[in-house]
């Protein structure tokens, strides 16, 4: 049941998954504010894949509130097992890919600018893998809450590919989707590299040292 898989299990085939929730805790270890909804008014949501949660969430929290960052947390998406344990998105078996939640003030930093954290915080063009992370719960993807971020990331992968084309990189496989569903991890994964749980922690995460160009045409929000 869990060994590695890089294909895409069939949702006929995906594992049945459970009605209940994970439990996870009422505020963020290091923002202090609620993981789950709902979210003060105004705020809005980036979901995205890239490699292991734990430190792509680390990446976004340490924007920090000043810059417009509310909360972050980690779970799963794009699969169809609801409400998976971490040890079934890791059989493959579930089609979810580890994932990490930003709730943000538009007004203090845009959807496009934390794409360009999004795709200089890893390399978008690994397929079912990260680095030595390799599997289909780490692959690269961003899920859209409507027309106008499924645009922004579009257009930012648009321009970002010929950065990566001349760097030496291949195409960018990142999914582009609408989200079905945001599946909360378990509690010990949220924020599981900050100094209150592990401050020594490592998650290999990294990017590719190229630089997303943002503000071009048809890359605002």
């Amino acid at each position: 049941m869990f060994g590695t898989r890089t294909t895409m299990v069939d949702p006929a085939r995906a594992l049945p998954g459970r009605d209940t929730p994970m439990p996870v805790p009422s505020a963020h270890t290091v923002l202090g504010t609620p993981l789950t909804p709902p979210y003060p008014e105004g705020t809005q949501i980036l979901d995205v894949g890239m490699g292991c949660f734990w430190g792509a969430e680390r990446t976004f929290w340490r924007l920090g509130a000043d810059r417009g960052i509310v909360t972050t947390a980690v779970g799963y998406a794009g699969g169809h097992t609801p409400n998976p344990t971490y040890e079934e998105v890791c059989s493959g078996l579930t089609g979810h890919t580890e994932a990490v939640r930003v709730v943000f003030d538009p007004e203090r930093i845009s959807y496009t600018e934390l794409l360009k954290v999004f795709w200089e915080g890893h390399d978008p063009t690994q397929g079912m893998r990260q680095g030595n992370d390799v599997g289909t719960q780490y692959r690269s993807a961003v899920y859209h809450h409507d027309d106008a971020q499924r645009a922004a990331a579009e257009a930012t992968r648009d321009a970002f590919q010929p950065v990566l084309t001349r760097a030496g990189y291949g195409p960018v496989t990142t999914e582009i989707a609408p989200l079905r569903e945001f599946y909360f991890a378990e509690g010990y994964h949220q924020q599981y590299l900050s100094d209150a749980k592990n401050p020594g922690g490592y998650c290999g995460i990294g990017g590719t040292g190229a630089s997303c160009p943002i503000g071009v045409a048809g890359t605002g929000g």
